[in-house]
């Protein structure tokens, strides 16, 4: 039971760690769960105020992932348009099989959102920008945030064994 559990626990940290940069799966909150697994062998206990400091630190974030890229879009001037095509554009660029997808998709889905809904190219490119920076911050935030899990998890499975 005990190796059934550590693996679920270390898929669940690694699957965290990827869906730091994939809108469907909720990095940090995935890593913790990932934690808690590792919680549930009998001899491996992580103390509970780092289970319970991880997880609201983990809840904050799944907010603020949310938050984030739409504020910082919209400091750049993009509409809902940009937005909804920014996000379009992430999972087609999850999706493709061509380099740098996951980066040049938000990009290229926030201009043909904001282009449709209005000519202006500057103001496009300028909104396009914003969606990026505010794609990359909260997908850095999520993934230092799942590195610190990762090194939680670690240290505990060490003592473990």
């Amino acid at each position: 039971m005990d190796l059934f559990l550590i693996i679920i626990s270390s898929l669940l940290i690694i699957l965290g760690m990827a869906g730091s940069f994939m809108p469907i799966i909720p990095g940090p909150l995935t890593s913790w769960f990932g934690l808690f697994i590792f919680n549930l062998i009998p001899t491996a206990e992580i103390e509970s105020t780092i289970l319970v400091i991880t997880f609201i630190i983990a809840i904050i974030i799944f907010i603020l992932d949310n938050l984030i890229p739409i504020y910082g879009s919209k400091y750049f001037g993009a509409t809902k348009y940009g937005i909804i095509g920014a996000s379009t554009g992430l999972v087609v660029g999850i999706l493709s099989p061509i380099p740098f997808g996951i980066l040049i998709g938000p990009i290229l889905g926030a201009l043909i959102g904001e282009l449709i809904f209005n000519n202006d190219l500057k103001k496009s490119i300028k909104s396009s920008i914003g969606v990026l920076i505010g794609f990359l911050a909260s997908s850095l935030i999520k993934f230092v945030t799942c590195i610190a899990y990762l090194m939680i998890y670690l240290i505990q499975f060490w003592e473990y064994i």
